[in-house]
């Protein structure tokens, strides 16, 4: 199961929310979304792992505090498709005419 975790701080690791996960189940994949052009961590991340482990880890964690932070963490949802019709891609071609 995919898990959403919210209201991070910006200095939080993949190694620090992996070790939160642990006790839970078998993480197999923390990925901490980060600013394209800062590199700068966005304050919300992803973790994969089992979902007995994550239904635990969901239940026990959401509202808890890490780093001085209640920290949101539930069940992450699909992205949504835009609906403003643009397409990132045809995006990026438009702006490198000549």
């Amino acid at each position: 199961m995919r898990i959403y975790v919210g209201n991070l701080s910006y200095s939080v690791s993949r190694e620090q929310l992996a070790q939160l996960f642990a006790p839970f189940g078998e993480v197999a994949e923390v990925h901490v979304v980060t600013d394209r052009q800062t590199g700068r961590a966005k304050g919300f991340a992803f973790v994969e792992m089992d979902d007995a482990g994550a239904a635990k880890a969901i239940s026990q964690l959401n509202g808890s505090a890490l780093d001085d932070r209640t920290i949101t963490v539930n069940e992450a949802q699909p992205r949504p498709e835009r609906t403003d019709g643009s397409n990132r891609d045809n995006d990026r071609e438009r702006q490198r005419r000549w």
